[in-house]
């Protein structure tokens, strides 16, 4: 090992491979992760008495009765489960910080999916994100399609990936078997996703988000006080160099550019055209189109709620950088033989996997630097973020399920009948997940946040091209959104199988990948978002025009024009539906006349309703607090980036 990497401030002997795996736990340890689990427990059985769970609506969507903090709380924890923790960390490792362009960029389009898109699904009176594209568009196969996309999406990305992650932090804290892991984590997080619906799981978030917090903070002191503080983190993170190398290979230095947001465009690992377009496609189709995210924000109790929600969410999507890509780069930096690790034979001794060991940065600085009773809520941490994440996922996967493609072969299925498949479905991606996770432990060099990117980047963009231009251009039909999906799935299935069977060249080895193969993922997906566009566009164009009538109060234009259909409605329709039901005429669906302004007087339609229902409508003073926090929000963000850039 060369001089550099001997340096004092690096704790402990780490010449055997795997050390400080399997550490034992002291009593204050055990103490502190059965608090928390107890805490747990009773949040999500007090959350589940509040709603009732045996309706669709108290199931799915929490009675639509949720305050904008909680929700602002499981936006967050939801996208900061295990994989990202332990994935953000590891890419941190093993590149630096331009990583964080993929939390920061979440700003924008939160900002996007509170006050563009969810007045528009408010409109639609959805519960589904397929649910819509069936009522923006007609027809049956749009919304079945999405519907299997989007749950294969979850097994892929999502579930086995968190799986897989929380598995792997056990294991190197406690040194149990990955699968046994894997089998305690569902355990413990299907139970009370099953049992408790959509109100459990955003409650449970707040409880995990504040844990995670409060972990990672302290987590992160400890770090940086190893190495002497932020100022030093440059210099001991390009000294990280492991004590056995590839001869005539340079992929175990650390990146000349790991300080720096924006990477060069040809040889960048993170190219910044790639991260400035091809991230926005597919941040815009986690965001605003994906179930998991969308259902939270459809549980607001109004629309001023759902952009509080998205505004607490993007502030606390901040974070990330210092509390865990930082200290993954200062794990590499104290740890480099392990973290660090190229040579195959020694990284299968340190994590079992020849690609690389940057996966475990996070929960190698747990175990080295955290004392008795702090390592327990480290623990306790990580439980929180794989639970927090996959009881969304779970929730939001069974809704898919049971809404969207059971009800159309059981369409006088009872509710009881609904509830009971959407709880047994989640047992079937549980299992389908563990069958991905060998696959993904060796993908991507090793690093889990890149993998779950790539992915991404092969289904996703035709998504987004498919919901940008049915909210925003009522020429679009059933026919041009159908067939740009399935170009856009053909074109996406094959570069992935490409991605499988042409895996990057290990560390020493050439590229020998055809182009396609080797262009980066984020560029991809810019071009498989353009081409998705082109033929819906063209398809649209050249076939019949959706008729008027069916674009009402389903595009951002006609969203105002909610209360406009409402007055066209038989005078037999029923006054008082609940919100998720058709005839519902709560005045914040009518929310997309203005970006910040409140609700106009209530249509004759309207008025009849009680003082109470006005009162749930956006009033002017908490829109204007809204958009004043968001331009705030986006004044930081922009120093941030213009900070690191």
């Amino acid at each position: 090992m060369e001089e550099g990497n001997s340096s004092s401030y690096r704790p402990g002997n780490e010449t055997e491979p795997g050390y400080g795996m399997g550490a034992s736990f002291s009593t204050a340890d055990i103490v502190v992760i059965a608090a928390y689990f107890a805490l747990n427990v009773l949040v999500g059985v007090w959350s589940s008495c509040r709603v009732s769970r045996n309706t669709l609506q108290g199931y799915f969507l929490a009675g639509r009765d949720m305050a904008w903090w909680p929700i602002g709380a499981s936006l967050f924890a939801s996208s900061e489960g295990s994989g990202l923790f332990i994935g953000l960390a590891g890419t941190g490792a093993a590149s630096g910080i331009a990583v964080a362009g993929f939390e920061w960029n979440a700003t924008y389009v939160l900002l996007a999916l509170a006050w563009v898109f969810v007045p528009v699904y408010i409109s639609a009176e959805i519960v589904t994100m397929p649910e819509y594209l069936q009522k923006r568009f007609g027809g049956e196969r749009i919304r079945m399609y999405l519907s299997a996309l989007s749950l294969l999406l979850s097994v892929f990305t999502k579930i086995s990936t968190d799986l897989y992650s929380g598995a792997l932090f056990i294991h190197v804290c406690l040194g149990w078997n990955l699968y046994l892991s894997t089998v305690l984590m569902l355990v413990v997080t299907a139970l009370y996703t099953i049992a408790g619906g959509l109100a459990a799981v955003i409650y449970t978030d707040a409880l995990q988000t504040v844990i995670m917090i409060i972990g990672a903070v302290i987590l992160s002191v400890s770090a940086f006080r190893q190495i002497g503080g932020y100022a030093r983190l440059e210099e001991v993170y390009l000294r990280a160099i492991p004590a056995r190398i590839i001869p005539n290979a340079s992929c175990h230095l650390p990146r000349a550019d790991a300080m720096h947001m924006f990477r060069d465009a040809r040889s960048g690992d993170l190219p910044w055209p790639g991260m400035l377009f091809g991230l926005s496609i597919l941040a815009t189709w986690y965001w605003c189109t994906d179930q998991v995210i969308v259902q939270r924000s459809l549980s607001a109790k109004n629309l001023s709620h759902a952009k509080g929600g998205s505004i607490l969410a993007s502030y606390l999507k901040m974070l990330p950088m210092g509390l865990i890509i930082m200290p993954g780069m200062i794990s590499r930096a104290l740890y480099p033989d392990s973290v660090g690790c190229v040579d195959p034979g020694e990284c299968r001794k340190v994590c079992g996997s020849e690609v690389g060991c940057s996966n475990i940065a996070y929960p190698k600085l747990v175990i080295e630097l955290m004392p008795s009773g702090l390592r327990g809520l480290m623990i306790a941490v990580m439980m929180a973020a794989l639970m927090s994440s996959l009881t969304s996922i779970f929730n939001s996967s069974s809704t898919l399920f049971t809404m969207d493609i059971w009800k159309k072969f059981r369409r006088r299925a009872s509710e009881r009948e609904l509830l009971l498949v959407g709880r047994l479905v989640t047992v079937i991606l549980v299992a389908a997940s563990l069958v991905w996770i060998p696959i993904l432990q060796s993908a991507n060099s090793g690093q889990l946040y890149v993998y779950i990117q790539s992915v991404t980047s092969y289904l996703a963009p035709p998504v987004t091209a498919v919901f940008v231009l049915a909210v925003f251009w009522e020429r679009t039909n059933e026919k041009g959104a159908f067939w740009g999906m399935m170009v856009g799935l053909a074109l996406g299935v094959m570069r992935m199988v490409l991605e499988f069977v042409h895996p990057p060249g290990r560390c020493g080895e050439a590229d020998l990948r055809p182009t396609i193969a080797r262009l980066h993922y984020l560029y991809f997906a810019i071009i498989l978002c353009g081409l998705s566009a082109i033929v819906i566009v063209a398809v649209s164009l050249l076939t019949e025009p959706q008729p008027r009538d069916r674009v009402v109060g389903l595009t951002w234009r006609t969203a105002s024009h909610r209360a406009t259909r409402q007055r066209t409605l038989p005078a037999t329709t029923p006054p008082h539906k609940g919100c998720g039901e058709p005839g519902c005429s709560r005045p914040w669906r009518g929310a997309g006349r203005g970006l910040c302004a409140g609700d106009a007087a209530p249509s004759p339609a309207v008025a009849p309703r009680n003082q109470a229902a006005r009162d749930e409508g956006e009033r002017p003073l908490w829109a204007r607090v809204c958009c004043v926090n968001a331009v705030v929000l986006i004044c930081v963000n922009i120093y941030f980036y213009g900070y690191f850039a």
